[in-house]
């Protein structure tokens, strides 16, 4: 493990710099990635490879090629590749297209045109694309070919069913052609993280899958909040009064922080020059929830008053009339309790903040949306200090010897989501997610009728953008630093900090090559092959976040307008890239990129071209988050075999073999479609609890949850196939020189 550590160590950073506008800046030399050496037939250096399918846990046995990849020009890949739904594959649909599109690089396209990311794919490489996607999430969509693989080329997929298929010789082992992807070969060599995570069998070190990256090493989620209204609530002084307020609810949920004691916690000054101890004195102030527990239901203007004097004295007047800080600057502090007693106030108090009779606390994106959904539970493990809610593989994570856990048979989850119920019978938890009888997404933020929710920075704080109409002056919704909670990372007792497993990795998805198409086919396996190192390059790697270069901003020379991002300089975006953003997609980078250019589908997407899209609001929250991080008040998981496991991410896939695989296949509450769904049409057993407590047979309690999981359902036959795995692959990656 020392080795191991040592190695990655070398390679990671550690500040998180705050990206600035340059302007103009210093020019960069964009690799002119050279068009593949055409060959004809299906001749060419591996004329003679061997897709054989070995399906033991040997895995796939490829005969390894010499010699660069050469192919015919004009070589078809059929590609059943894409994100999600057919808006968002290669190609345009007819809702996207319409009756024909005209985009900033001033081409009109039409519906079954590919877009201008894989017109030009298919320019440099020299190759014919044929889009056979289907418009299925990664896991559908594999699953739609995996019994007619000879009729695709490259096809999308979950890791791990990439994985299990690459074991039985269906899906090409990409590990084999290393000498010959010097992008992705000085990538992953760069990145040894990264091979860790997608290394599939470690007997061979074979990979079967292209990674994809949302952005790595940095934060993904965040809290995101009404600033204005904690102000409106929270500042002043003297007394906070109103013309109108509703009373809280009968009080359910119970205090999770200490009564009686202190607790110091790290901060971030207000100035963001350096930290400071805080100090929470219960002992000065009591607990807020246990306050007002005791008081009972009362009137929106007393339970703000009670939380006003609370801050006062648990802080020692610290944030003195600023109270809302405690919540939004860059010093705050704040943790479950305090949560729960400011939702209380918020929705006592609706027409002060919103001059309406209803404002809801917590919400969802989607209320009927299974993916989104899950980020009310993924939330609660940051509030009560949960591991495992925001995993990169299932819910797995590392205790601090290094053994792995599963969050579903951790009776603190159950005791966690006990607390999110409290929550919600409150009523601090949006209608609609209580009850989505009517198959409907209510629009709370948009609306003004929402007050926080835990989500993506970029895409959300968009509509504080004036041209949205959706806030007047004064009045915004940004991120909010994660909350205080007590994790057990292995400290006597725990450790009260922050903690966000919110963290950007190898995600789980990615595009694999059919052995079975390519098998007879020299022409097309290398292709594709060039296809994903091209991928890895300096120009791949921009062509794959901001599409063509008729979409980036450039000097009189032709090179790119820069600016200077996490410490690198990056290309701008065409004026009339950022204004069709808008026109086409309200500013949402990602739609615009994925559904308009055909970018971010895969492969590594840089976070510079989304940068350029967050609003200045959006920019404000995210800076104090990355100040925080950087002068370590957040903590994460570290990319990294560390020192103390706890703080180790998961790899996003684990080596299992085929026999492994079978057998998890068989423990089916604890698969993709089972108990424990993230996909947009599936159920999560963690989201019910949240709304109706335990419904579940045999579920009663924590322990009782907890055990089933572990024993019915074949809960800790699982986590011993994930440890062998695991302790196969930590050996294998100390081999490495």
């Amino acid at each position: 493990m020392r080795k191991s550590k040592k190695i990655i160590a070398l390679l990671l950073t550690t500040a998180m710099a705050v990206s600035v506008f340059s302007g103009c800046g210093p020019k960069i030399d964009i690799d002119q990635y050279v068009q593949p050496t055409a060959s004809s037939g299906n001749g060419g250096s591996n004329s003679g490879s061997n897709t054989g399918s070995n399906t033991g846990s040997e895995g796939s046995q490829q005969e390894a090629p010499s010699g660069d990849l050469t192919y015919a020009e004009g070589t078809v890949l059929r590609m059943a590749t894409g994100y999600n739904s057919t808006k968002t594959g290669l190609s345009f649909d007819a809702e996207v297209a319409g009756e024909g599109i005209t985009l900033a690089d001033g081409n009109t396209y039409h519906a079954g045109d590919l877009k201008p990311t894989w017109v030009e794919v298919q320019k440099v490489l020299g190759i014919k694309i044929e889009d056979k996607y289907q418009g299925n999430s990664a896991s559908n969509e594999f699953d739609y070919w995996k019994e007619r693989m000879g009729d695709v080329d490259m096809v999308s997929g979950t890791a791990s069913k990439l994985t299990e298929y690459g074991e039985q010789g269906i899906v090409v082992n990409i590990g084999q052609y290393l000498d010959q992807m010097p992008n992705f070969k000085a990538y992953l060599e760069a990145n040894p993280i990264v091979r860790l995570s997608i290394t599939g069998n470690t007997n061979t070190g074979a990979i079967y899958f292209s990674p994809y990256f949302d952005g790595v090493n940095d934060i993904e989620r965040m809290p995101l909040m009404r600033t204005d209204m904690v102000q409106k609530l929270l500042d002043g002084e003297g007394e906070f009064t109103a013309d109108a307020s509703k009373n809280t609810a009968a009080p359910v949920y119970q205090p999770y922080m200490p009564e009686s004691g202190k607790v110091e916690i790290e901060t971030v000054k207000l100035d963001g020059s350096g930290t400071e101890t805080v100090t929470k004195d219960y002992d000065a102030a009591g607990n807020i929830i246990a306050k007002m527990n005791a008081a009972g239901s009362i009137d929106g203007v007393t339970a703000v008053n009670m939380l006003r004097t609370y801050i006062d004295e648990a802080y020692g007047g610290y944030y003195g009339t600023e109270r809302s800080n405690l919540f939004i600057g860059q010093n705050a502090a704040w943790d479950a309790d305090e949560l729960v007693a400011l939702l209380r106030c918020v929705v006592a108090n609706p027409q002060t903040l919103n001059g309406t009779d209803s404002i809801q606390g917590l919400f969802s994106r989607e209320d009927d949306n299974n993916q989104r959904r899950i980020d009310v539970f993924r939330f609660a493990g940051h509030l009560f200090g949960v591991r495992g809610f925001e995993s990169r593989q299932d819910y797995l994570y590392f205790d601090p010897d290094g053994n792995l856990k599963d969050a579903r048979q951790d009776v603190e989850a159950y005791k966690a989501l006990e607390r999110m119920n409290a929550i919600a019978k409150e009523g601090l938890i949006s209608e609609n997610f209580m009850n989505t009888a009517d198959g409907k997404t209510k629009q709370y933020l948009e609306n003004d009728t929402g007050f926080m929710h835990y989500d993506y920075n970029q895409t959300q704080t968009l509509y504080n953008d004036p041209s949205q109409g959706v806030f007047d002056e004064g009045e915004k919704y940004m991120a909010v630093m994660v909350p205080v909670a007590l994790w057990q990372d292995g400290a006597e007792g725990g450790t009260y900090m922050r903690f966000t497993e919110s963290w950007r990795s190898v995600k789980t998805d990615g595009w694999g090559i059919s052995a079975t198409a390519v098998a007879s086919n020299p022409d097309k396996l290398n292709a594709a092959l060039k296809l994903i190192d091209f991928a890895y390059s300096d120009k791949g790697m921009i062509l794959m976040s901001y599409g063509p270069d008729a979409f980036i901003k450039t000097n009189a020379d032709g090179s790119y307008v820069t600016f200077t991002f996490n410490g690198k300089e990056m290309p701008e975006i065409a004026d009339a890239t950022y204004a069709e953003l808008w026109e086409k997609a309200s500013g949402n980078y990602t739609n615009y990129a994925r559904q308009y250019l055909g970018s971010t589908l895969s492969f590594a997407k840089s976070q510079a071209f989304e940068y350029q899209c967050t609003s200045e609001v959006g920019r404000e929250g995210a800076e104090k988050i990355s100040v925080a991080i950087a002068l370590g008040t957040i903590k994460h998981p570290e990319l990294e075999v560390s020192k103390n496991p706890w703080y180790m991410s998961i790899p996003t896939v684990l080596p299992s073999t085929k026999s492994e695989n079978d057998m998890i296949n068989t423990y089916t509450q604890l698969t993709a479609n089972g108990k424990f769904s993230s996909s947009k049409d599936g159920e999560n057993l963690f989201v019910n609890q949240i709304v109706s407590g335990y419904n579940e047979e045999g579920m009663d309690n924590a322990e009782a949850a907890a055990a089933k999981v572990s024993g019915e359902w074949s809960g800790v036959q699982y986590l011993k196939l994930k440890q062998d795995a695991w302790n196969r692959l930590l050996n294998y990656y100390n081999t490495l020189s």
